[in-house]
């Protein structure tokens, strides 16, 4: 298994002298999947395909384990890309597509055979050797992309948003799938995407970027529950946030003095109060308690989202759409558990 390391790499547009990427430095563990979040147009893609080889950076390093592989070939990094669109040889039936790498690299046909049954086993196409990539689903063909990077054996493999053009039926079946080959093969996995779900999902760690610029890195609870700032909490769905002045363990805000008990290194002073929608209690009663407003509710299946009102404030509730719920217009008390508020220095 193997290291990656992305040392201050820079990457600058020469047309517009924009940073695609700017000064990044990330390290993927040997054998764990991480996945580089982030809005369009953010470096993702830029960054994916440096690592490849597919783009030159102009400063920075990257290495695979100890070697300096910046200014190697893609074809002799052991670095496998898979795209957004499949990119299949429509000429070819999935055997012949599974196997070209094999085939490039000129291993024995039989041997070439026996690699490609197996791993259309592996990913579920048993049976659809024979057929052409115009006779596949959506999903069936993101699979013989990810079975033809596989089969290789790759140092890395680069997944470049393969599961955005899929419904969301296939999208939860690809990511079972993934994480089965992951725990299966044991690679090292850079996997690029913009869905925060899919990022929850699927990563060991995940690196947020915005700008160019790595924002947060981290589990994905850090990025749900204590956010770097709030643009890293707006970015995973979160505008429960309210101004105040912390003074040790209370903050003053409109709505009263509150209590917190998860306390980061912020010092006293100004600061952001936020608050995960599913974190508010109902018609509690005790500290943190407060009145509030609802102006609408919206059923989403499992859960219920309120929209609440306080002071000019608008914020989101999240609760199991299963218990008893407040209606539009009602004013009904919520608590702010100490433990699950989280600070932010203004």
């Amino acid at each position: 298994m193997t290291r990656v390391t992305l040392e201050k790499i820079t990457k600058r547009y020469a047309s517009s002298g924009v940073h695609a990427v700017k000064d990044l430095s990330l390290t993927i563990e040997p054998g764990t999947l991480l996945c580089l979040l982030g809005p369009s147009g953010c470096g993702k893609t830029t960054t994916l395909k440096i690592l490849a080889g597919l783009t030159e950076p102009d400063a920075g390093k990257v290495f695979f384990d100890s070697e300096n592989v910046t200014s190697v070939k893609p074809e002799r990094r052991g670095a496998v890309m898979v795209f957004q669109n499949h990119l299949l040889f429509p000429f070819m039936n999935v055997a012949e597509n599974v196997g070209f790498g094999l085939r490039m690299r000129g291993e024995a046909p039989a041997k070439v055979q026996t690699k490609v049954r197996e791993m259309l086993r592996l990913l579920q196409l048993d049976g659809m050797d024979k057929r052409k990539p115009s006779e596949l689903s959506g999903g069936q063909r993101q699979r013989v992309s990810l079975a033809r990077a596989l089969v290789v054996r790759p140092r890395v493999l680069l997944l470049d948003e393969p599961l955005s053009n899929l419904d969301q039926h296939l999208r939860d079946e690809m990511r079972d799938l993934i994480l089965r080959m992951k725990e299966r093969l044991e690679v090292t996995t850079l996997f690029v995407t913009h869905d925060q779900q899919e990022a929850a999902v699927l990563s060991d760690r995940i690196a947020l970027m915005f700008g160019g610029v790595i924002r947060q890195t981290g589990e994905s609870r850090d990025f749900y529950e204590r956010p770097a700032g709030l643009d890293v909490a707006a970015f995973f769905g979160n505008r429960n946030v309210v101004s105040g002045v912390k003074r040790g363990r209370k903050v003053e805000t409109v709505l009263g003095t509150l209590s917190v008990s998860n306390l980061p290194d912020v010092p006293d002073g100004p600061v952001s109060v936020v608050v995960r929608p599913e974190a508010i209690e109902f018609g509690k009663t005790g500290e943190n308690t407060f009145n509030v407003e609802v102006k609408r509710s919206v059923y989403m299946g499992t859960h219920i989202r309120h929209q609440v009102y306080f002071y000019d404030n608008e914020w989101d509730i999240v609760a199991p759409s299963g218990s008893a719920q407040p209606s539009a217009g009602e004013h009904i008390a919520i608590r702010l558990p100490p433990e699950k508020i989280w600070l932010i220095a203004q």
